[in-house]
């Protein structure tokens, strides 16, 4: 037996082949039918429409998209300004209860005391906001925060030096809300 496979091995002639069944055989000797330009021309324009049709319901997934994202902004500046007001009517309580104070006392002391606790107040509400009054005094002449109004002749030691501040000026954060004005010395 050993001679044998010896012999198989020397003359590849005496191998056994294996058997491929007939179904296996038919389609390797079938060769497919080449596509006629009409069908390639059918089948491309088919893939078109489709490619078509999926760009059309993107752009339209997006307009949608944008369109919601529009109207959610607009809902949170309205809800965020809402909250601001919501927030502000205790200080319009305030006011008002000071208001009908001073109609019914003659101790103005205590009126002026009532309207600090206000002012104090809301002076806190704008910080909590993180708004800022811009400090002035003795501050020198910056453009970026201030708005000169007018100059006034004063010693060479306040030239280019706020004088007076006539009119307050806030931050938001780090960003100018309102300058202030002010009195430039020259």
């Amino acid at each position: 037996m050993e001679n044998e496979n010896l012999d198989n091995l020397e003359n590849p002639e005496n191998l056994e082949k294996p058997e491929i069944p007939e179904a296996e055989a038919v389609e390797e000797t079938e060769e497919t039918p080449e596509e006629t330009p009409e069908q390639k021309i059918e089948a491309l324009e088919k893939r078109v429409a489709e490619l078509e049709d999926i760009r059309l319901r993107q752009m339209a997934e997006f307009d949608n998209y944008r369109r919601r994202t529009n109207k959610e902004k607009l809902e949170l500046m309205e809800s965020a300004g809402e909250k601001l007001l919501v927030d502000i009517l205790p200080l319009v309580d305030d006011f008002e209860r000071a208001r009908d104070a001073m109609a019914k006392t003659e101790d103005i002391a205590s009126l002026r005391e009532g309207i600090d606790l206000i002012y104090n107040k809301f002076i806190a509400w704008l910080d909590k906001q993180d708004v800022h009054a811009i400090d002035t005094t003795d501050a020198d002449f910056n453009t970026d925060e201030h708005e000169a109004i007018t100059t006034f002749a004063a010693g060479e030691d306040k030239k280019g030096k706020i004088i007076d501040c006539t009119q307050k000026g806030y931050k938001h954060g780090e960003r100018v809300i309102r300058f202030a004005k002010v009195v430039v010395g020259e």
